[in-house]
């Protein structure tokens, strides 16, 4: 028999209370509640469920019971009764809201001034939007206007040829593109070479209109992320055209808003189909060959027309970047792009999956290069320009790599530049006004062949097996009279220009640059007495360098006699880093990391040096230590005939001391050292230094008089012996030869007496104010990641150190662990490895 349950009699009896006690004047009024078939009145308003101890008052009814064998609760019941989890989840809920309740009011807070400022911000955009983009805005869309609406179909088809004129005004070469170029109307370009650069380069082409928003989005944002550095991509076949016929290569967000502008007005007044055509005729498929047709007469000797699936691909891989799919030297990089390309068009539908396939499996074969033969000081002056372009196109040189990723990743990025500035170059109507004098070009031709007359050996490629290669600097304004290349013959097939191209090591000749120069400008005199020590013993590791035996001579002497050991010694002294400080000053093209040790105070390099490099160093020493970067150029006139050649300044890389000094020191060694066997006779002064690399590989000589800096080197284009070859003996005739012809007639000359060292001192630090390096900026780098401030940071914690170690010498046992540790705590300070090790090796000796 069911029994009703009286809620309030059962809460009073078991001590259960369902309505909160002690709050009976706020309860409410009933509502009507069901369980178990029963109808109870069960109060619900002013039921606190927030009072913390509500469930701790409540005896657990399952307990209680009220006799029956479902413990007094009913299925309904058992249903409504809360659960004891939810009830905690509940207080913790409850406690988590008081603990991050000021938490999140912050966090409203942030959200607040965050969206504020957003506001400011956008506020603050559109303000330099009106006043300052937007008027820039227009100034590029009225030159973009003007630009358009000046071109003529003939825009794109005309190519303006440049010249070059030697010093004396008359021309010695005509630049154009390549003789077999032919423009290919829109019909006659291959569907498939139309339909690989839309998948390739701009899918979005045929509906565009000369720009993918969504592409310049990413642009933007990539330049914002990388602050600028990067600020390229995305341009559309329109872009690259308005680029390739109206701007510079400079990479910028400017050039980038231009280029933008362009293809829209191209857009608006060519056709697609007229933009595809002039874009596939106007670019550059790499090594001077420009269009298509050019381009697969080139590479494959047939007519664009003929060209395979595989083949079209292949070329139309090349563009994007000519340097880098170029099919001579990079021909697995084209090969890649090539698949990449097929894959696109199948994607896109322009071609079945079967000539897919029978395209990818294609065997590509090249035609071998064809060499346009050109003299030497065409292709220098060539070499001059194109350079003096990629400078005013934004490339920044760099002489010095902190590691070979950078150095790979600028060589990568020069030759990149080369190309797109050898195009214009070619294309751009310059007229190129040099230096080169054709009387001491043809002398010193002359020279050189009958220097190396003695060896007639013709290799398999035509080509002379001993070679030579000469340049001749005038130091008053370290211009290039005259360059050699290599010897004269007949054979048109090979190009080499090895006094810029080819890098040889350059053994002795290399010292007074790297070695006694930089030690004259520390404090060293030509009386210094120096060690001449065994190369070998100082090449074993932990070798004590300065306290390995060795004759003791003057300095000057050590150099007129060419001893490595001393050159060893002094190098060691002032280290590497200093040494090679020198070059990267210069602009020595190919020094890298492993440059920077103790082999290239004897000439030992990684790639090496030319003779134009030598040639402009050797006129720093004959100008009193000032630098002036060799070229050819005179003038360089744009299509317009305006002259766009600014000089380069003039760099102070040696004091006047060390460079008037250093020349004063190599006089001896063209009279009593080892050039004197040359037996130069003129009242015109002369002085250089000899070179000879191991086993009599390669031979210089490079020699300065006051007029004239002359570099020569004699040697095989792959590296091997040969008889009777030093620096003193067919380089330095080939220099005297060259040099007396070029002085012949003017007026006798000295060199300038040695000025006065500033601060006279015994060691390799100059005294006065105990600044180490003197008149050198803290922030110049000396090598990568070690500048002139590490250097004097370094040389004052050592001379500090030295100090401590002097005293460690008479000193108890006491005191000498004391300054010991004094020292030592001083070393460890010291930054640059060579030094650091050297100050190490004397605390270990005196121990």
């Amino acid at each position: 028999m069911k029994r009703t349950l009286n809620v309030t009699s059962f809460g009073k009896e078991e001590g259960m209370d369902i309505r909160k006690e002690t709050e009976p004047k706020e309860m409410g009024k009933a509502t009507e509640g069901t369980g178990s078939g029963r109808d109870e009145k069960i109060w619900t308003e002013g039921y606190d469920t927030r009072d913390e101890n509500w469930y701790q008052e409540d005896p657990d009814p399952w307990e209680q019971g009220d006799g029956r064998e479902d413990g007094g609760w009913g299925e309904a019941e058992e249903k409504k009764r809360p659960c004891i989890a939810l009830r905690f989840f509940r207080i913790v809920l409850k406690y988590l809201g008081i603990i991050f309740r000021p938490l999140f009011k912050l966090l409203g807070f942030l959200f607040r001034s965050l969206f504020i400022l957003c506001v400011l911000a956008l506020v603050v955009c559109v303000f330099i939007g009106v006043y300052k983009i937007y008027p820039m805005y227009q100034e590029y869309k009225k030159e973009a206007v003007e630009l358009v609406a000046n071109s003529t179909y003939e825009t794109f088809r005309l190519q303006e040829s440049s010249f070059i004129y030697d010093r004396q005004g008359e021309v010695i070469a005509k630049l154009t593109k390549d003789e077999d170029s032919q423009y290919l109307p829109y019909d006659s370009i291959p569907e498939n070479a139309i339909n690989a650069f839309v998948a390739i380069e701009d899918r979005t082409f045929w509906e565009n209109s000369g720009f993918d928003l969504r592409g310049i989005i990413r642009v933007a944002l990539n330049y914002f992320k990388t602050e600028g550095e990067e600020v390229h991509g995305a341009s559309t076949i329109t872009q690259q055209l308005a680029r390739n016929r109206f701007l510079t290569r400079e990479v910028s967000i400017e050039r980038k808003a231009k280029e933008i502008l362009i293809a829209m007005e191209l857009t608006k007044k060519y056709t697609k189909e007229e933009i595809i055509e002039f874009y596939v005729n106007d670019i550059s498929y790499a090594n001077t060959f420009y269009g298509l047709q050019s381009a697969a007469m080139g590479y494959f000797g047939k007519d664009a027309s003929e060209l395979t699936l595989s083949q079209t691909a292949y070329l139309c891989a090349i563009p994007n970047s000519p340097s880098y799919y170029n099919p001579y030297r990079h021909p697995e990089n084209a090969l890649k792009r090539r698949d990449k390309i097929l894959d696109d068009m199948l994607e896109l539908g322009y071609i079945t999956e079967e000539e897919h396939d029978t395209a990818i499996k294609e065997e590509i074969v090249i035609q071998k290069a064809k060499y346009e033969f050109r003299n030497y000081e065409t292709t220098y002056a060539i070499e001059c320009a194109v350079r003096y372009l990629m400078k005013l196109d934004g490339f920044e040189f760099q002489y010095g790599f902190s590691s070979y990723d950078d150095y790979n990743a600028y060589s990568e990025a020069y030759d990149e530049a080369y190309a797109a500035a050898r195009e214009e170059l070619y294309t751009g109507g310059y007229q190129i006004y040099t230096s080169i004098d054709p009387q001491k070009q043809d002398e010193l031709q002359q020279a050189v062949d009958e220097g190396l007359g003695f060896e007639e050996h013709i290799g398999d490629d035509g080509i002379y097996d001993l070679q030579g290669a000469a340049t001749l600097v005038d130091n008053r304004d370290g211009k290039v009279l005259a360059i050699v290349g290599g010897r004269s013959q007949e054979a048109d097939t090979y190009n080499l220009n090895r006094a810029f191209q080819s890098f040889r090591q350059p053994g002795s000749s290399i010292k007074p640059l790297i070695v006694y120069a930089p030690a004259l400008d520390n404090g060293y005199t030509p009386d210094t007495p120096v060690k001449n020590i065994s190369v070998d013993a100082a090449k074993e590791k932990g070798a004590d360098v300065e306290n390995l035996p060795g004759q003791v001579l003057p300095l000057r002497q050590a150099v007129e006699r060419s001893l490595n050991g001393v050159a060893w010694y002094v190098y060691h002294a002032i280290t590497p880093e200093v040494g090679m400080s020198y070059l990267t000053k210069m602009s020595f093209n190919n020094i890298v990391p492993d440059d920077y040790y103790m082999a290239s105070s004897l000439g030992g390099f990684t790639y090496g040096v030319t003779t134009e490099e030598m040639a402009g160093a050797y006129s720093a020493l004959a100008n009193k230590g000032v630098y002036k970067e060799p070229t050819c150029l005179m003038m360089l006139l744009d299509n317009e005939g305006n002259n766009i050649y600014t000089e380069s300044p003039e760099i102070q890389v040696y004091g006047e001391y060390a460079a008037s000094t250093m020349v004063d020191i190599l006089e001896g060694v063209v009279t009593r050292g080892t050039a004197s066997s040359m037996g130069w006779n003129s009242p015109v002064k002369a002085a250089g230094k000899t070179g000879t690399t191991n086993n009599s590989k390669d031979g210089w000589f490079c020699g300065i008089t006051p007029y004239y800096s002359l570099a020569v080197w004699v040697g095989y284009d792959q590296p091997k012996t040969l008889s009777n070859l030093w620096g003193s003996t067919y380089p330095a005739n080939i220099w005297k030869t060259a040099m007396s012809e070029f002085v012949e007639g003017l007026e006798p000359a000295d060199f300038a007496e040695p000025v006065a060292q500033a601060s006279p001192s015994e060691g390799i630090y100059s005294q006065g104010d105990g600044e180490y390096l003197p008149g050198r900026d803290d922030s110049e780098v000396l090598s990568p990641g070690y500048t002139v401030g590490h250097y004097r940071q370094d040389h004052a914690l050592a001379d500090e150190a030295q100090a401590l170690i002097d005293q460690m010498g008479g000193a108890d046992a006491g005191t000498k662990a004391r300054l010991q540790s004094q020292a030592q705590a001083l070393i460890d300070q010291i930054y640059g490895v060579t030094l650091k090790g050297q100050m190490n090796q004397a605390l270990d000796a005196a121990r």
